[in-house]
């Protein structure tokens, strides 16, 4: 019996997410963008909505993240339309994407809303659980390793959420328990990643030993 793999929600539903986004894919090639383009553009919004967000103008800055999202999305949508997805592509829209989240933590923090260890607590944890990851899936032996609790979209929600609360609610500080969240759920999920990866690497070594063994006998 294979044991239950937890995926985040996006994750969940990709084949339907990606199918139904081509159609803004060609809108954009018939634009003359570019996959490239788009990402730089997600990634400027993401350094705009940090700045925002460190003036305290959380609404704002909840805008300019749907923003920022909508262009990531885009640029995806843009490479499978023109047929144009590579592997440089996906790792510039990687590491776009992980510069992005420490902006967006950067300007929480500048903000003076959260204190700067829970800041950084949440940073450290959606940096591990990406490079878990990309390492799982480097190493040749796994083919996908987005798996856990909690994706890129699933900690923005949250993130989303505590700046739109912290906006009516300011004395509450609730922007302060929405990073905790997150940084809670991306240990989590950096952990989960590391377990999944361990059993399908020690599987595949174990029914190796066990193959070897067999035909010894």
């Amino acid at each position: 019996m294979e044991p239950i793999v937890v995926r985040p929600i996006v994750t969940r539903f990709r084949k339907l997410y990606e199918q139904s986004t081509i159609p803004l894919g060609y809108l954009c090639v018939r634009a003359g963008l570019t996959p490239d383009m788009l990402t730089l553009l997600s990634l400027s919004l993401g350094g705009l909505a940090a700045y925002v967000i460190a003036q305290s103008e959380f609404v704002n800055g909840i805008v300019l993240i749907l923003l920022m999202t909508f262009a990531d999305m885009l640029d995806g949508a843009t490479a499978r339309a023109g047929g144009t997805a590579s592997s440089y592509g996906t790792l510039f829209d990687h590491v776009s994407d992980r510069y992005a989240e420490f902006l967006l933590l950067l300007g929480i923090m500048l903000s003076g809303v959260v204190a700067p260890g829970w800041a950084m607590f949440a940073l450290f944890g959606m940096v591990m659980a990406s490079y878990v990851r990309a390492r799982a899936e480097s190493s040749g032996k796994v083919a996908s390793c987005d798996v856990g609790f909690a994706g890129r979209a699933e900690k923005l929600s949250l993130l989303m959420i505590g700046m739109g609360l912290q906006a009516f609610f300011p004395q509450v500080r609730i922007l302060q328990w929405a990073v905790i969240a997150v940084g809670v759920l991306s240990h989590i999920t950096a952990i989960q990643r590391l377990l999944y990866a361990r059993r399908i690497i020690l599987g595949d070594q174990g029914s190796r030993r066990l193959r070897k063994r067999q035909g010894m006998v």
